[in-house]
């Protein structure tokens, strides 16, 4: 907490999560006007259609590639620092970058796209084929009804690390230049972080910054989800720890394995494993113990769990505010 007074800073990290679960992204508003992440997406798409016109070789193309995300993120914290400038110039500026950084947390998107799986599935297995086909990379064509449950799982352990917590921290830590920096970095890595042919190369420094970024949110992720455990009488904190500790590295991603590890222990299932994406079939090991036979109730259950950690990650916000102006501190 580096740019600001703790106190307001906190204040406004909070009236952002409350924000974010309250209002989420209004479909009203976003028919006339373009999020921010959708316009920067469009943003560098254009750079990179423009700076790929003519074929390259590998090293050119990671050249390319890291040159274009380093302006991309640069921009992003420079464009966070006058925005952030401008809004605390003022007596309310506090709340006004509250209700922006609310724009880029994902609480109540992801889990209103995760529900509408198991409502999907609940149906029959073509919907909730469709359904995750919005939150997942890889084929939903191939998966079953259980692979679709896991996928959704998986989903929402993972964004909730990606577009929840890293955010969050983000902003905890520099405010909106923070947040600005880890949201360019994942959106750059959602679209280019591919191991297909196209991005093996040209996506490498964009998928290796998102990893370095999502470090420490990963790893918070997994401990919020192993206090959550502790909490709720039907989860088991025990299981989960041992999960993440013996499981978690063998995840191909450096960070997803903490946060579905943690979630595949507190619940009981068995997350990842085999799976096929758009440009590559994965034959990878499997994350926890228990049953892999999911379904949309134990969607469900993931969803209520996830529910009363952001509920944890709202008070421990709140008491980081209330230590923060406490007396002689």
């Amino acid at each position: 907490m580096l740019l600001h007074d703790p106190v307001l800073l906190l204040q406004a990290l909070l009236l952002a999560l409350v924000v974010d679960a309250l209002v989420g992204d209004p479909p009203w508003l976003w028919r006339r006007l373009s999020h921010p992440v959708a316009l920067f997406g469009r943003l560098a798409a254009a750079l990179e259609r423009r700076s790929r016109r003519a074929p390259a070789g590998a090293r050119a193309l990671r050249m390319l590639g890291a040159a274009l995300t380093f302006a991309l993120v640069s921009g992003a914290a420079l464009l966070g620092f006058l925005i952030d400038r401008l809004l605390w110039s003022w007596g309310w500026g506090w709340a006004a970058s509250g209700l922006v950084a609310s724009l880029f947390l994902a609480y109540r998107g992801l889990r209103q796209h995760v529900a509408a799986v198991a409502q999907g599935l609940r149906q029959d297995l073509e919907r909730g084929r469709g359904a995750v086909r919005h939150i997942v990379g890889r084929d939903p064509e191939a998966l079953d009804r259980a692979g679709v449950a896991r996928a959704a799982v998986e989903s929402l352990a993972e964004n909730f690390a990606d577009g929840v917590v890293a955010p969050w921290f983000g902003y905890l830590m520099f405010g909106l230049p923070g947040l600005l920096v880890i949201k360019a970095a994942n959106t750059l890595d959602s679209m280019w972080g591919y191991r297909s042919p196209a991005y093996r190369h040209f996506g490498a420094a964009a998928a290796r910054l998102d990893d370095l970024l999502q470090y420490l949110p990963a790893r918070i992720t997994a401990l919020l989800f192993l206090a959550t455990a502790a909490l709720l009488p039907h989860s088991r904190a025990g299981a989960a720890l041992q999960v993440v500790m013996r499981d978690a590295r063998k995840h191909r991603s450096p960070n997803a394995g903490y946060p579905e590890g943690a979630l595949a222990g507190a619940l009981g299932y068995r997350l990842a494993g085999p799976r096929i994406y758009r440009h590559e079939t994965v034959d990878g090991p499997w994350i926890g113990q228990g049953k892999a036979d999911l379904g949309a109730e134990d969607i469900d259950a993931a969803l209520a769990f996830a529910g009363t950690a952001f509920r944890l990650l709202v008070l421990f916000t709140a008491a980081l505010m209330v230590w923060a102006a406490a007396p002689g501190r």
